[in-house]
């Protein structure tokens, strides 16, 4: 699998992981103690942390550190929007797709010649 693949898949997961540390308790434990939550969202930071350590480390084999956190950060908003819409209940927001126009933007800055 080209280093590229690894470690745009390993992002993903790890940042589907942190999607869900920072915002599900808002969620699944607002009825508790504010360290509960922390607790839990720690818990949840380690399966992040053990993939996006090793796919930055991948990543940078071959991409620049820029080009790793462009490419963090459009997949940020990438599972934050069907994060936020499908397990939040929020609703879908056409700001959305206006940022991710923004994030092709960053792109194609940070990975031209």
């Amino acid at each position: 699998m080209p280093i590229i693949l690894r470690t745009l898949t390993l992002l993903m997961l790890s940042n589907i992981f942190m999607t869900f540390a920072w915002y599900a308790h808002l969620k699944n434990l607002n009825d508790k103690k504010w360290y509960i939550a922390a607790l839990a969202s720690w818990g949840i930071a380690l399966f992040e942390y053990l993939l996006q350590v090793p796919a930055n480390r991948i990543g940078y084999t071959e991409l620049s550190l820029p080009q790793l956190k462009i490419m963090q950060e459009v997949i940020t908003l990438t599972v934050f929007a069907p994060f936020a819409t499908f397990y939040m209940g929020q609703p879908f927001k056409l700001d959305y797709l206006w940022a991710a126009f923004c994030m092709v933007g960053a792109v194609y800055f940070m990975f031209r010649s």
